[in-house]
């Protein structure tokens, strides 16, 4: 064999390794007033609750957005209003994955929704602990939350978050007295 051959052997099969390797997950960066923090996208798991978070990421829709929602011990949230508690135009809902075998744990991110189960838009929360009783086959109503990633670094950026002081506004509770504001969000790999 000459050595353009054996060359041209090993280059095809690294391609053929490496395309043998399982695709990266999607990983957005959030870039906030406090800290900045990351987080993988199950795109495997939770397809089209996946497509829809990255749709606004790429969108722009969550930069200048705030955590509006912040419960010591249990979660944030945010997505879906800026400052002022002013909320914001989303896409339509999405149906609701929660029966995806990802579970409710310390750092997971999942959809926020109200009592309809397939009502989830844009906001999201990230569990302080572990939430199994969010989990489908724990909760009352049998359908959860979708949780649809993982906080991969920066989970020191959330509990900051967690420790904001909180008021009332409006008919809303739990809203950080001072801004906690996401400047950016991402998309660092994948889609």
């Amino acid at each position: 064999m000459s050595v353009r051959r054996s060359v041209m052997a090993a280059t095809a099969a690294a391609l053929m390794s490496v395309s043998a390797l399982p695709a990266l997950a999607a990983q957005v960066q959030f870039e906030t007033n406090v800290g900045n923090f990351v987080a993988d996208v199950n795109e495997k798991a939770a397809p089209k609750t996946a497509a829809n978070f990255l749709r606004y990421v790429n969108e722009g829709f969550y930069d200048n957005t705030i955590f509006h929602r912040v419960i010591a011990n249990f979660m944030v949230q945010g997505g879906g209003f800026e400052a002022g508690m002013v909320q914001k135009e989303t896409h339509a809902p999405i149906p609701l994955e929660s029966k995806n075998g990802l579970t409710n744990k310390r750092g997971t991110i999942a959809m926020a929704r109200t009592m309809d189960p397939n009502s989830a838009t844009s906001q999201f929360f990230i569990n302080l602990k572990n939430n199994h009783f969010l989990d489908a086959n724990q909760s009352p109503d049998g359908n959860g939350y979708a949780v649809f990633g993982q906080v991969v670094s920066g989970m020191d950026t959330i509990d900051k978050i967690a420790q904001v002081k909180t008021h009332s506004v409006g008919y809303h509770d739990d809203v950080p007295l001072r801004n906690v504001v996401i400047k950016k969000a991402t998309v660092l790999k994948g889609k």
